[in-house]
């Protein structure tokens, strides 16, 4: 069963015991992927850039409730960090602070990084390789930190 067939999938047992926000957050995604099937030459998506299309909507979901709680909005915020909760069910595991660093230890030493000058090397062969497992930017300070 493909990600996209889980979702649609949870979608129905979501309106059969009435959960409003599992159903608009599972929603959200299906819409959003119905748009990139339809916005180019990719009419089938698989689980890889379906699993893409998920954690942007989770980083959205995190700026809109950041935005709601700097504005005094805490009902609003709570709604979209519970939409993002149950966006993530969906995703890989996230990796620790101490497994990411030790992965990035071994990526700096076989790409031969010596300098920040050389992040650009590292952060090819990182992103490609933690793709789904660490935040982009998370990767990237500590990529910073460890070649500084």
């Amino acid at each position: 069963m493909t990600l996209e067939e889980r979702i649609n999938d949870d979608i129905k047992k979501a309106m059969l015991a009435k959960e409003a926000d599992r159903l608009a957050a599972l929603r959200a995604v299906k819409a959003a992927i119905l748009l990139e099937k339809t916005s180019g030459a990719a009419h089938d998506i698989d689980d890889a850039a379906t699993t893409k299309i998920m954690q942007k909507l989770v980083k959205q979901r995190k700026e809109s409730a950041q935005i709601y709680t700097d504005a005094g909005r805490g009902e609003l915020a709570e709604k979209e960090l519970a939409e993002a909760r149950y966006i993530e069910e969906y995703l890989p595991k996230q990796m620790s602070a101490d497994e990411l660093e030790s992965v990035l230890r071994a990526i700096i030493d076989e790409v031969g990084a010596k300098s920040p000058a050389d992040m650009g090397k590292v952060m090819g062969v990182a992103t490609k390789r933690l793709a789904g497992q660490a935040d982009g930017r998370v990767i990237s300070e500590t990529v910073k930190r460890l070649l500084a």
